[in-house]
């Protein structure tokens, strides 16, 4: 499998594995499990959003300022 799908084969004996362990999770009742939101990278990724917009709003400016469109 290794060769057919170019990949080492280690990859694919870590695949298997982790296909054993977590596929009976599949299967159980009550659908998949809700991801744990971590409120600090939620509050920083925030900021970063903020600090984006802030400077694509100041280079659209200076584009304006030099007769861009």
């Amino acid at each position: 499998m290794a060769s057919r799908f170019g990949v080492h084969p280690t990859i694919i004996n870590h695949w298997t594995r982790a296909l054993l362990d977590g596929a009976s999770g599949v299967f159980e009742r009550g659908g998949r499990k809700t991801p744990a939101i971590d409120e600090g990278q939620v509050r920083d990724l925030h900021a970063k959003i903020g600090e984006l917009a802030v400077a694509n709003s100041f280079s659209e400016r200076k584009l304006i300022l030099w007769g861009g469109t």
